[in-house]
């Protein structure tokens, strides 16, 4: 049996803390922390996940107002037990070269686009702690027979935990205000964008959960 780096071994018996991934130069890019236990990704990313996130950061950052930044790959800093990285996330926050993750506050909009091996952690793990560290909204994006199905989550904020939109037309905790209503509004090019860059053989449509 080969043995494991030490590298892998957490510092304590309480496992791994936030700031810890500041400092492993060994760990694979894309490490996470969920609950002091570090999530390494290992299996090859498949092309239809790699498209969907640049087109997703594309339309995001086309329609960005002022004030808001589109991050890909950045983690978010929960807890002292918890830094996931989602695959692209909103902030208010400038632009900083030396950040290595945002705090949960900053944060407007959260989105995991699935893959195989993360579909447990993005529809249930990261779907429960995203809304308990206060983060306003949630996509979370499935591979449906080859076409990108976003399931958007608005926050109930006495809960602490993500609600369905109460329409069921194309509407979400999306990530910019509509100017013309207060209510928040995904544009049709995000999806036609999405779906551009995918290549699936149908729209890319909005789910509810």
């Amino acid at each position: 049996m080969t043995a494991l780096p030490d590298w892998t071994r957490p510092p304590r018996p309480e496992g791994w803390l936030a700031e810890d991934l500041d400092h492993l130069p060994e760990a694979p890019r894309h490490t996470q922390l969920i609950d002091g236990a570090l999530i390494l990704r290992l299996s090859p990313q498949r092309s239809w996940h790699g498209r969907l996130v640049t087109a997703l950061t594309t339309a995001l950052m086309a329609q960005a107002p002022a004030g808001f930044e589109v991050e890909r790959e950045m983690t978010i800093r929960l807890d002292d037990r918890n830094r996931p990285e989602p695959d692209l996330l909103l902030t208010t926050l400038p632009y900083d070269p030396d950040r290595t993750y945002y705090p949960p506050d900053a944060v407007h909009l959260a989105v995991e686009v699935v893959s195989p091996e993360s579909g447990h952690r993005d529809r249930t793990v990261k779907l429960r702690k995203y809304a308990e560290a206060g983060i306003p909204h949630y996509w979370c994006v499935d591979d449906e027979d080859g076409s990108p199905v976003v399931h958007t989550y608005e926050l109930d904020q006495p809960t602490r935990a993500y609600a369905p939109p109460a329409s069921s037309e194309a509407r979400s905790g999306a990530p910019y205000p509509s100017r013309s209503a207060s209510t928040w509004t995904v544009s049709s090019r995000l999806g036609a964008t999405a779906e551009k860059h995918a290549k699936g053989p149908a729209p890319c449509r909005l789910g509810r959960r």
